[in-house]
């Protein structure tokens, strides 16, 4: 199936992006000096470091992944004196709005053309209700977002559906309210705002899948290991996985509970993945993996499973492609909304390529094994994930796959190409 490629050997990805995003807002309104280790030196967090620079953070960066940060405390944050650009991060933004909708000045907010194509109401909804005013395009849906911050209330706010994002912009504009403020998740989604704050002194109270957090005067510093992304290492696991005969080595991969739906799915369809030297870091669990190439059946992916795996569902995809018979995720709308949706993107590309699968209106079903079409053109549509689970597809089949716009990988993950022909040799 591989073309004759042999895949082994050891990667080292990044460090996780979520937990750089917040290790850097959050460091910048602490109480004095924080460090950060591990830091993911790519567009979409350096995006980040830009916006809280604009609003008067000093942070140095030591080394490209060792970052010092020194925090102008919780209220000591500046107006702007320009439009603040958050690129293709919608971490940045959504995030981001939390704070902002808690600050007695005026903030606008843009992006890249994808992110201005992405939805926003998710977040000026209930970031309204707490008191903010925020306006935008199409109805005060899509970015640029203008915010006007200033005194918020808390709220209880019942999210319709599961997201770290929405999560902890309510959260963390929580902490700047006047009483207590209530997430409740129809699903649990990644928590690490929630460890962070914690660490930071912040008393947060969980019951069941509610969440509240009451204001705060200040943040403590932080020291943050930042593990390695799972996200990133999913294109890998996914190679290894899906290539019978195939070993990889992963050192220290960041493996939350919350974020490790995707080993728990490939096993079920037969992959042997092994999490060696459990330990913690920075608060957060860590492993080293290992992934030994099987045969791989198709499986279902039920609703309460997505919110664990839905950065690395296009990583899947290639896994349902190789495995045989079936694999269908339903309860995945969420994916419509990415940096592209990820749903339609990954059907066209896939039916392109002579993958027999198809849409749901909250997700998608794929037959395996397919015989990949070679010569064919697949459009990225400006999607790191995208473009590189078409490139793992590649990978593991020995075809050849032409993606377009494969730049948008550096958003996440400088250096995939270079690791990508690391562990690829002649069989």
């Amino acid at each position: 199936m591989n073309g004759g490629v042999r895949i082994s050997g050891t990667v080292e990805v990044p460090g996780d992006k979520s937990i750089s995003h917040r290790a850097v807002m959050l460091s910048a309104i602490a109480d004095g000096e924080s460090r950060i280790e591990g830091f993911l030196h790519a567009e979409d967090t350096l995006s980040t470091i830009g916006m809280m620079r604009a609003l008067g953070a000093r942070i140095v960066e030591e080394t490209p992944t060792d970052l010092r940060v020194e925090g102008v405390g919780f209220r000591g944050l500046s107006e702007a004196a320009d439009v603040i650009d958050a690129g293709n991060s919608g971490t940045t933004l959504r995030i981001g709005s939390g704070i902002l909708a808690a600050q007695p000045f005026m903030t606008v907010v843009t992006g890249d053309r994808y992110l201005r194509r992405r939805p926003m109401k998710r977040i000026v909804e209930p970031l309204r209700r707490m008191g903010a005013a925020i306006t935008g395009r199409c109805g005060d849906t899509l970015p640029p977002l203008c915010i006007r911050g200033g005194s918020l209330k808390g709220i209880r706010h019942e999210m319709p559906v599961a997201s770290a994002q929405v999560k902890s912009a309510v959260l963390l504009a929580g902490l700047y309210a006047d009483g207590p403020t209530t997430v409740v998740e129809p699903l649990p989604s990644r928590d690490h705002t929630e460890r962070m704050i914690e660490a930071m002194g912040v008393n947060l109270v969980r019951e069941g899948r509610s969440l509240t957090v009451h204001p705060v005067g200040r943040l403590l510093p932080i020291s943050v290991i930042v593990p390695r992304d799972i996200s990133s290492a999913a294109f890998f696991i996914v190679l290894a996985a899906s290539v019978p005969g195939a070993e990889l080595r992963l050192p220290g991969i960041g493996v939350n509970p919350l974020r490790t739906g995707l080993i728990t799915v490939l096993r079920r369809m037969g992959a042997e993945i092994q999490m060696e030297s459990m330990r913690e870091e920075g608060g957060e669990p860590v492993a080293d993996l290992v992934v030994y190439g099987m045969p791989l059946t198709g499986t279902e992916i039920a609703p309460e499973e997505v919110p664990s795996l839905v950065d690395e569902a296009p990583a899947l995809c290639v896994a349902a492609a190789l495995a045989e018979g079936r694999t269908a995720v339903r309860g995945a709308e969420e994916l419509r909304v990415k940096e592209s949706d990820r749903i339609g993107s990954m059907v066209t590309a896939l039916a392109s390529l002579g993958v027999r699968c198809g849409e749901f209106p909250d997700g998608l079903w794929i037959d395996g094994p397919a015989a990949v079409s070679p010569g064919v053109r697949c459009d990225s549509r400006g999607d790191h994930r995208i473009a590189m689970s078409l490139s793992i597809l590649s990978a593991a089949t020995g075809v050849p796959v032409e993606v377009t716009d494969t730049a948008c990988i550096d958003t996440s993950f400088p250096g995939f190409r270079g690791l990508l022909n690391g562990v690829l040799g002649p069989g």
